[in-house]
């Protein structure tokens, strides 16, 4: 199936019709959306910070993901499922838009870079400073893309 097919597909389903026959439904979604961002790009930068030793530094790193995991595991689930209704009520958005394929391509990166690369240097055994900052660096540089990537998608 191509993906005009699939857009279209998409935009022609109920819950297409129901998100855009509700004056307030799409907001809410949207506002559930950005709701999750912040809790999982939140999370992720607070590791982050700590990799690069700008933040709590009486933390060990492992610890610290350990316990914030819980809430970037629900920060990406809220993301994940708020982001294809949004796609739904209005896939002219997505389909031909470059803001929307770069985000999309970002989000792919970070989330495997987020469950392989990060996931190794924030666990318990020693993986060198040096990789931890490196690894901290890309994990900004991909969430920070993402974000700007879903601001630039009513521009284009």
């Amino acid at each position: 199936m191509d993906l005009l097919h699939f857009f279209r597909w998409l935009g022609s389903t109920a819950v297409a019709a129901a998100i855009n026959d509700s004056e307030w439904l799409f907001p809410v979604i949207e506002s559930i959306h950005i709701s999750g961002l912040a809790v999982l790009i939140g999370t992720i930068a607070i590791v982050d910070f700590r990799l690069l030793g700008l933040l709590l530094r009486d933390r060990p790193v492992s610890q610290l993901a350990r316990d914030l995991r819980p809430w970037t595991l629900a920060g990406i689930a809220i993301m994940l499922t708020t982001g294809p209704l949004m796609l739904t009520a209005e896939p002219e958005r997505g389909y031909g838009n470059p803001a929307f394929a770069f985000k999309m391509s970002l989000l792919l990166l970070a989330l495997v870079t987020h469950f392989t690369v990060h996931r190794y240097v924030t666990a318990d055994r020693p993986s060198g400073a040096a990789l931890g900052r490196v690894a901290a660096c890309l994990s900004l540089l991909l969430w920070t893309g993402v974000i700007v990537g879903g601001r630039m998608i009513a521009f284009f």
